[in-house]
């Protein structure tokens, strides 16, 4: 895996872990403050082992450390509402 493909793939898993924790604030509730949150997608072993190891680099010392373990990210859905198409000769 690149690093370009690291960061986008982590980029897609930050942005649906904030949204998740924004509709469920009971669960950020479970985060101790300043934790280093580690994402870790057991859909895919690679970005999961990469995540582990940028974890352990750069946790401060004394930092508590929360992993998330996320099953999957679900396919996106669509926001677009009734698209039509409509062809122009």
């Amino acid at each position: 895996m690149t690093e370009q493909e690291l960061v986008a793939k982590n980029l897609i898993l930050t942005t649906e872990f904030d949204r998740y924790v924004l509709e469920h604030p009971e669960f950020a509730g479970q985060i101790p403050l300043n934790a280093q949150v580690v994402l870790l997608p057991e859909d895919d072993p690679e970005l999961c082992k990469r995540n582990l190891e940028l974890a352990k680099a750069q946790r401060e010392p004394g930092q508590p450390v929360v992993y998330v373990r996320i099953e999957k990210v679900a396919s996106p859905i669509s926001r677009l509402v009734n698209p039509r198409i409509e062809q122009v000769a």
